[in-house]
């Protein structure tokens, strides 16, 4: 109940600052138990409380491996550079899950771009593969403020694709695909084909969509498997919904069929899914369907409207019509 509490003091900072402040910093310096003072560090996040700077630099070094987590995502998410210094230090912390939220945190507090770059290389060189792995994450979040992946980065990706971590090997992939570098091509058809096991599930599912953007024919029938066909003993695949989109992108005639006809489903949730399955893979052929869904809810969820006929008229600005090319 006290965590709940200190939750629920947040909407109240804007016409009582000051007070909220107060408890929530009391309950992060003193309460006896981790969970009440990691959701006072979320509750100093997301008030962006930069008052509260020195409770945070003191909850780096709390007891509870979860609420020295929170403190660094905090510091993170104010931003303060005020905290840099902590934060580098925390980098090369005996801690994994330390230096795991250092990783993150950092380049949103320190102001000079070529540290933060430097200290996410130094990060892919992790004995930790999940370290390893939000690094190069970061790197992506750096490449896509910047419009390109720094020279580094791009070098440490390459290197990390014959990494011994399945985990690290496919994030390195998905980040140079999403760079136009094909040097991952190869590594992303084996996810696609569910030969790396214990990857993470986001980059599982950006690997099959790259797969049908790229136009990666090699990975063609495990995309049809995923997209159409059973798994023995489990059902239907997981990323199913996926691996159609990128048929649809590829130019399948089975996926685009099935994403056609779901945009007139009875349920509001199928139609809206297949919006979102239309604007990916860029289909022109649902472009009036989508488009005689604007301004009405009830229909489908009005952001994923707009956003697939976005996605739809930048494709055919650029390319009128036509799939990704098969790329043998």
């Amino acid at each position: 109940m006290r965590a709940e509490a200190v939750g629920d003091l947040v909407p109240y900072v804007d016409t009582a600052r000051e007070q909220v402040l107060r408890a929530v910093e009391s309950a992060l310096r003193d309460d006896v138990h981790p969970s009440v003072r990691a959701a006072a560090a979320i509750a100093l996040a997301d008030t962006k409380a930069g008052e509260a700077l020195p409770a945070l630099l003191l909850a780096v070094e709390d007891a509870d491996a979860h609420v020295r987590q929170m403190a660094i995502t905090a510091l993170g998410e104010i931003g303060d550079a005020r905290a840099t210094g902590r934060l580098r230090r925390a980098l090369s912390d005996e801690r994994p899950e330390v230096r795991f939220q250092a990783v993150i945190a950092f380049p949103r507090v320190c102001t000079q771009p070529e540290d933060a770059i430097e200290a996410v290389v130094q990060a892919t060189h992790d004995d930790d593969p999940l370290v390893c792995h939000i690094a190069l994450r970061v790197f992506e979040e750096l490449g896509e403020a910047n419009g390109d992946l720094p020279p580094s980065g791009l070098a440490r990706a390459w290197a990390l694709l014959g990494h011994t971590s399945p985990l690290v090997r496919a994030a390195a992939a998905v980040v140079l695909a999403r760079f136009g570098d094909p040097a991952g091509h190869a590594v992303l058809v084996e996810v696609a084909e569910g030969k790396l096991r214990g990857i993470d599930h986001e980059d599982e599912a950006a690997a099959i969509e790259l797969c049908g953007e790229l136009g990666l024919a090699a990975a063609r029938s495990a995309l049809e498997r995923r997209a159409f066909g059973l798994r023995l003993g489990f059902g239907r695949d997981p990323l199913r919904w996926h691996a159609r989109v990128a048929l649809a992108r590829m130019g399948n005639e089975r996926a685009i069929r099935e994403i056609l006809s779901d945009l007139g489903a009875w349920d509001r949730h199928r139609r809206t899914l297949a919006v979102a399955a239309a604007g990916r893979a860029r289909l022109e052929a649902a472009r009036q369907p989508i488009a005689a869904m604007r301004g009405d809810d009830r229909k489908a969820d009005q952001g994923a409207v707009e956003e697939a006929l976005a996605a739809i008229t930048s494709a055919a600005a650029s390319a009128p019509g036509s799939p990704a090319a098969p790329v043998e």
